[in-house]
């Protein structure tokens, strides 16, 4: 069977030094799953090594049947899409056009558009309610509304997998919510196949369909929310002096 995205064997890190390894990862199409773990663990190299930004120190990442390694940077821009955490450099431009950059992929050598790539952008601009803003600044938008814009453009993409790294940081609890119900929408929706870090513990148990839980000791546990809690893997990881889990409530409690 053929997934959107997995890997053999992956080790990754920085240079030869490693700080993940031995992973065979699975990502399947509808789903939206979390990244967990403490800081530093890994959570931003591993997503930008299954981007294909970072080189693996070992192991190959795959988009469906093909090593990313093998793909050109236009191959790889049409199967899988990120969105990084922080404003964007792209200047005074409006939010329409911001989104309507998620297309170049696509396009011809002259940019020119076509009726499925106006398509494409104004789908995008639906999803994430950002149609409203079509003819204002980016730069004018708040934090929230910024990143549900680099999210449209990541869709406007329209690649099998998105990937985003912290989603849901700057942002308040009601819009970090809405975000992340946003996300898992999208995902059964439209068929995608949904990676995140995030350290919003509370909302990636209530949310996600699927966790990859990095521990402590450097390795990466793939499963259900439900597993992870069942298998005490959650209190294992972050319990400590000031806050516990607690399992029959699912949700984490002061000490």
């Amino acid at each position: 069977m053929s997934y959107p995205l997995h890997t053999k064997a992956l080790a990754v890190g920085h240079g030869q030094q490693a700080l993940l390894r031995d992973l065979d990862l699975i990502l399947s199409s509808g789903q939206l799953v979390s990244i967990i773990g403490r800081n530093g663990s890994g959570k931003s190299t591993l997503l930008r090594t299954l981007c294909g930004s970072l080189p693996p120190v070992h192991g190959e990442v795959f988009l469906g049947d093909a090593s990313i390694g093998s793909l050109s940077a236009a191959a790889r821009a049409r199967l899988i899409s990120i969105v990084f955490t922080g404003r964007s450099t792209l200047g005074q431009v409006s939010v329409l056009d911001a989104v309507a950059m998620g297309r170049h992929p696509w396009t011809s050598w002259t940019g020119r558009t076509s009726e499925r790539d106006e398509r494409a952008v104004s789908n995008a601009m639906e999803q994430t309610g950002t149609g409203q803003w079509a003819r204002r600044l980016l730069h004018t938008l708040s934090d929230g509304e910024h990143q549900k814009v680099m999210i449209a453009r990541a869709l406007a993409q329209d690649t099998p997998a998105l990937l985003l790294d912290e989603p849901t940081a700057f942002l308040d609890l009601t819009s970090r919510v809405h975000l992340m119900r946003m996300l898992k929408r999208i995902a059964v929706e439209g068929g995608k196949s949904i990676l995140l870090s995030t350290h919003d513990l509370q909302l990636a148990l209530d949310l996600s369909d699927g966790l990859l839980l990095i521990s402590n000791a450097g390795t990466c546990w793939q499963g259900t929310p439900s597993m992870a809690i069942e298998e005490g893997l959650i209190a294992r990881e972050f319990d400590d002096a000031e806050v516990r889990f607690d399992p029959e409530r699912a949700a984490f409690r002061p000490r």
